[in-house]
């Protein structure tokens, strides 16, 4: 024939191909020919010998089937009838071929982020008989999106709406046709898949770590401290962005995201890291750039050291200078003390006559 679908029908029997007699063929047995051959439905039972005769075996002389069989083993066969029948009564069928459809995403790219809307497009076959066409996710029996189709179409929008990352996978479409005898839907082969992606950011965790002596929300000036942003789902070559918000601007820094987690480190802390820290995590993906919502503010506050505080240092120097008043103190009174106890010299003089006087 013109195609797969359409030439002489044989049958084989006992292991031998042979012909089938067009006495009694009609359209319900070309309907029959036709679903089992996986063609569509019958346009035509052809009979003498429209195809071209056969040779050797004429394999059935009559056929009656009612329209609804799946074989033509499932219809009443005659093998031997008391019939006339030469190659010239060869029978035949023309099958409507339906078309694979073709699958489209009608959008540059591929990926998607949770909530938005995916339009695909499925190229049909233009036919008269077009019913409705589907949308099918693969490893789910029933269609996502069914829509139907005028007869002047060449394709069908088929759109899927808020998706969600279950959504993600593979996508192929069907239509179907109503024709046949007894008339029945047919549907199309499937088309070849289009595969989407749906990302959804959630927001990322974010703490800090420090020495255990600063106060709650605070790090030591001076000391080291750092923020760790985290997230529970990740993709490749992300990264999270650590955001500081203080009185006199905006400060951005970025870590690739190797991991679920990533740790910005600090080893000095100054006055100028004092703020209020967020967290996101960016992905580019297909050429489109993703970014999750920011992590609640984690405010930070940059303290003195206590053992130098204002408080501290007074009181050293009201100690010191009370020691050294002490000191000085002591120094003067000793010195006035030496001074009372030292003779004269003409003290010394006197008592040595007397001491000499009285040991004559």
């Amino acid at each position: 024939g013109d195609h797969h679908c359409s030439g002489r029908v044989e049958v084989n029997l006992h292991e031998k191909w042979g012909t089938i007699c067009d006495h009694d063929w009609d359209m319900q047995a070309a309907s029959v020919v036709c679903s089992e051959l996986g063609c569509g439905f019958a346009e035509s039972a052809s009979s003498g010998a429209e195809f071209g005769p056969g040779g050797g075996l004429i394999a059935l002389r009559s056929v009656h089937c009612k329209g609804h069989e799946s074989s033509l083993v499932h219809c009443d066969a005659f093998i031997n009838r008391n019939s006339f029948c030469t190659h010239q009564n060869d029978a035949g069928v023309k099958c409507s071929t339906l078309m694979e459809p073709r699958l489209s995403v009608l959008s540059p790219h591929f990926v998607f982020s949770a909530g938005e809307s995916v339009h695909f497009y499925c190229n049909i076959q233009p036919r008269d008989r077009v019913s409705n066409v589907h949308l099918y996710k693969h490893g789910v029996e029933t269609p996502l999106v069914t829509q139907s189709a005028d007869p002047t179409q060449i394709g069908v929008s088929l759109v899927l709406s808020d998706v969600e990352t279950f959504q993600q996978g593979s996508y192929s479409c069907q239509y179907n046709i109503k024709g046949g005898f007894p008339p029945h839907r047919i549907t199309s082969p499937t088309s070849h898949p289009v595969n989407i992606t749906v990302v959804d950011l959630l927001t990322p965790h974010h703490w800090y770590n420090t020495s255990s002596e600063a106060p709650t929300g605070s790090v030591i000036k001076g000391e080291g401290f750092n923020i760790t942003c985290s997230t529970p789902r990740q993709y490749p070559g992300a990264s999270f962005q650590l955001r500081l918000v203080r009185s006199n601007g905006t400060v951005r820094q970025s870590l690739p995201a190797v991991s679920q987690s990533v740790t910005f480190t600090f080893p000095n802390a100054q006055s100028s890291n004092e703020g209020y820290y967020y967290c996101l995590y960016r992905v580019q993906l297909d050429g489109r750039t993703f970014v999750s919502r920011e992590s609640q503010p984690l405010p930070i506050a940059i303290k003195p050291d206590p053992l130098l505080s204002p408080m501290v240092i007074s009181w050293l120097v009201s100690g010191v200078t009370f020691i050294i008043a002490v000191i000085i103190i002591f120094t003067v009174a000793k010195v006035m003390c030496n001074k009372e106890k030292k003779p004269s010299e003409l003290e010394r003089e006197t008592r040595t006559v007397d001491n000499t006087y009285v040991a004559l």
